[in-house]
């Protein structure tokens, strides 16, 4: 499991951040990762793991600018051709977003066995959407 962020559990605070973001926004999101990829490919997000201790304010910006954002425009990158398009439709299985606390760079993004794995701090490195979205296409396009 991953790193120890929120002390041992998210506090209520986080707790509600994370379900109001889930509700709210989330959904929304995994349309446009949907549609930039081409088809239905599941997510998976570890909610605790993302929940970061004093940040639950943040969330609404935080998780979008280092994970969601990247990952369609990545998405939409790979797909931006009919080549793009079949390559991840047979090749990824499925998203895995998490926050082990160990990663703040492209270090922490994996490609294997049709399995993407994005882990990254989610309060660190706000502004490097740009960065990550070309890590993860550079990823996706070399294993694919």
């Amino acid at each position: 499991m991953g790193a120890d962020i929120t002390g041992g559990r998210m506090g209520l605070a986080e707790r509600r951040a994370v379900q109001r973001f889930r509700d709210d926004d989330y959904p929304g999101w995994l349309a446009r990762i949907e549609e930039a990829a081409g088809f239905p490919v599941p997510v998976d997000v570890s909610w605790d793991e993302l929940a970061v201790a004093g940040h639950a304010d943040d969330y609404a910006e935080f998780f979008p600018l280092v994970y969601f954002a990247p990952l369609v425009n990545a998405l939409r990158a790979v797909a931006v051709d009919d080549l793009g398009r079949q390559a991840l439709r047979d090749g990824l299985r499925t998203i895995v977003v998490r926050n082990t606390g160990e990663y703040f760079s492209a270090a922490g993004m994996t490609f294997a066995d049709g399995v993407l794995t994005f882990d990254h701090r989610s309060q660190t490195n706000l502004d490097f959407g740009a960065e990550r979205a070309d890590a993860l296409r550079r990823l996706l396009e070399s294993a694919l």
